[in-house]
């Protein structure tokens, strides 16, 4: 029996992430933590922010999280993630997380969506500006960040 939730993976994308929950990431009834989703959310994102960084980038802000349906172990994750804005420094991520589940009957259900932002540093860990876009590049931009007295908010 397939879930009333069964969806498909996105059409025409490749996965940033693609993992299988293990036991051990798991509580005793195998409903896998939400803090190991959220490390592979922040890892998935952080994939395409460095490409466009060019470099390496920090994780500034979890804007938005939502656990839409658990994960159970032995559920094959995928992570799409689309960069949505570019400002200065930073740099805004979508993350959409799909359950390959009940492989038999081709089960996938959409559990987890979430946006993070990043900031770009440099060798220091100092906010740094980004490169230009490459030419045909169609992410929109926006202001960056702003300090706000000890700490850096996205514009």
């Amino acid at each position: 029996m397939t879930s009333q939730h069964n969806t498909s993976l996105p059409v025409g994308k490749m996965p940033h992430l693609r993992v299988m929950p293990m036991p051990s990431d798991a509580n005793v009834y195998g409903d896998v933590f939400g803090g190991w989703i959220m490390a592979q959310v922040d890892i998935a994102g952080s994939l395409p922010a460095t490409k466009r960084a060019n470099g390496r980038v920090a994780t500034i802000a979890v804007n938005s999280f939502l656990f839409k349906h658990p994960v159970f172990v032995g559920d094959l994750l995928s992570f799409y993630a689309d960069i949505v804005k570019v400002g200065k420094t930073s740099i805004t991520v979508n993350v959409e997380v799909y359950a390959e589940r009940n492989r038999l009957q081709a089960e996938v259900v959409k559990v987890t969506e979430a946006t993070l932002t990043y900031v770009a540093t440099d060798e220091n860990r100092k906010p740094r500006e980004l490169p230009p876009l490459a030419p045909g590049d169609s992410v929109p931009i926006t202001s960056g960040l702003q300090d706000l007295g000890g700490g850096w908010c996205a514009a």
